[in-house]
């Protein structure tokens, strides 16, 4: 497995393997969240805002993506406080692909690239429904920072904040 920087060209089949990898969270979650999501994941790709987007390459296909972006950027479009650290989001693996280390590698390589810019700290946000990823940050030492949470418009979830000093 390969973890590499995204090439613009790519940004469609990043966001195809987003869906398919969040899709599950829409069976749960009411309409109005699910929507939310959806929306926010074409909003994150989509972002001009400062990021390193990544992609875990295996046997030439991309099976992982995550943005990390710059400190003090607006990561969220408006809907959560701007903070002062990089920010992870949009942590996608392929579904049949899981289990095999790919999200582990694309955190790794967030806080690889983190420390590299110079940040002492990383953050992100996540929510209940996301069980095998807040499992791994938790394993990763990510502690929760409940005053940077936030509720989407029309959703019915809190997304909770969390950081990680480096």
């Amino acid at each position: 497995m390969i973890v590499r920087d995204a090439r613009p060209d790519e940004l469609e089949t990043i966001r195809a393997l987003t869906v398919r990898s969040f899709e599950q969270y829409g069976l749960t979650m009411s309409p109005g969240t699910w929507a939310g999501l959806r929306g926010a994941i074409d909003t994150a790709l989509d972002s001009t805002e400062s990021a390193h987007r990544l992609v875990v390459e295996r046997d030439g296909v991309i099976v992982g993506s995550v943005l990390l972006f710059a400190p003090s950027t607006d990561a969220y479009g408006g809907v959560a406080k701007r903070v002062d650290w990089p920010e992870v989001r949009m942590l996608a693996v392929e579904p049949s692909a899981r289990g095999f280390g790919i999200g582990q590698l694309l955190m790794d390589e967030c806080v690889r690239r983190a420390r590299l810019d110079g940040a002492s700290t990383i953050g992100l946000h996540t929510s209940d429904a996301m069980r095998a990823a807040m499992t791994l940050y938790t394993r990763m030492g990510f502690e929760r920072m409940p005053e940077f949470d936030f509720h989407p418009e029309g959703g019915d979830v809190r997304v909770e904040a969390y950081r990680l000093n480096l």
